[in-house]
């Protein structure tokens, strides 16, 4: 019989953009409603690269939290060749800061202050095993020499497992992942070692951006890589193996800056991912498979409580009716279109249903 309705733990995003000012307000009502914590991504300008400005980022967020919507954002320092170790410590120790984020210099938006020499940033990372956070990482070298199909495979061998063999006690997420290369790697390492896996990488290969025209809103980075790649993901995320979990990499931007002769990388997916997933993992044969994914695998990981409140997905014969764009003060932001309907809903369970 086929499955159309099912009840699982509310979800968490373990890989969220939500910029600042007018763009954060315009977009965090949407993982407010859908997602009960986010690992939030310090790549502002300028970065969040101490605790300090964790704090402070933190409170700009929890002031324009929609009214009714229980949300915790879980904060992160951008890693520098200069991050000071002690006030890593102090982050850790204090509760504010969940993990630190690893940006190649020159991979991604905003990644301009990130490493250059890996080398650097090994007493911290010597700090952050010792208090037991995570590394969060950007898995790609920025070598103009190498392919961009290239980059994350490049980055597994040259850089990655070296700091996985120093520091053997470091937890260590790679976020994004895009290719086989990058499952094989979490697959092959002996402990302490995860990746997420975005919604949009589950469903687009690069074709989805360069086949009859360059289409802008399907470009990201890592950008999409071969059918063969995504096929290894969508195995990976529906297994059920703990190590592999979710992390949308939503990231707005705004049309123009998409729209443009050099147009920025990001898919802005938090409105329909939950839908986008349960589409997914009903297409795989996997329903069974998806709480893990979204709502078990990050906590346990995080070495965090899985969320008591639940959602109820259901299937109905209509399809489910997104925005387009999401309107913001300085434009529009395109949502990701999957390329088929959307026919999984999903609504949160009161508390006494629950229990």
């Amino acid at each position: 019989m086929t499955q159309t309705e099912l009840t699982i733990r509310q979800p968490d995003d373990w890989h969220l953009h939500l910029r600042d000012g007018a763009m954060l307000e315009a977009v965090l009502p949407h993982t407010s409603a859908n997602f009960a914590r986010a690992i939030i991504m310090p790549n502002l300008v300028p970065p969040v690269v101490r605790t300090e400005h964790a704090q402070a980022y933190r409170e700009r967020i929890l002031n324009v939290l929609p009214a009714g919507h229980s949300f915790e954002p879980l904060m992160t320092l951008y890693l520098t060749e200069a991050t000071d170790p002690a006030d890593v410590r102090k982050g850790v120790e204090s509760g504010l800061i969940t993990a630190l984020k690893l940006y190649p210099s020159g991979a991604t938006t905003n990644s301009e202050n990130g490493v250059r020499d890996f080398e650097k940033i090994y007493p911290v990372l010597e700090t952050m095993s010792e208090v037991d956070v995570p590394l969060l990482v950007h898995g790609e070298v920025t070598d103009a020499d190498i392919d961009i199909f290239d980059r994350e495979a490049v980055f597994l061998e040259r850089v990655l497992s070296p700091i996985r063999e120093k520091f053997p006690e470091l937890r260590i997420v790679l976020e994004h992942a895009t290719t086989s290369h990058a499952i094989d790697f979490v697959k092959a390492a002996k402990a302490r070692t995860a990746a997420t896996i975005t919604t949009h990488h589950l469903i687009i290969n690069r074709n989805a951006i360069l086949a009859g025209g360059i289409k802008p809103h399907y470009y990201c980075l890592p950008v999409a890589k071969r059918e063969t790649h995504r096929l290894a993901l969508r195995q990976a995320a529906t297994s059920g193996d703990p190590r592999f979990f979710l992390g949308t990499d939503s990231a707005p931007h705004p049309d123009h800056a998409k729209e443009s002769a050099c147009g920025c990388a990001g898919i802005y997916s938090s409105i329909n991912t939950i839908n986008c997933l349960a589409h997914v993992f009903e297409e795989d044969g996997a329903l069974d498979k998806l709480e893990g994914f979204t709502s078990l695998n990050g906590p346990a990981f995080y070495k965090l409580l899985p969320n008591e409140r639940r959602i109820r997905l259901f299937k109905s014969a209509d399809p489910v009716s997104f925005p387009d764009k999401i309107q913001f003060p300085e434009g529009t932001v395109t949502v990701f279109d999957p390329g088929y309907p959307l026919h999984w809903q999903h609504e949160l369970v009161a508390a006494a249903a629950a229990a």
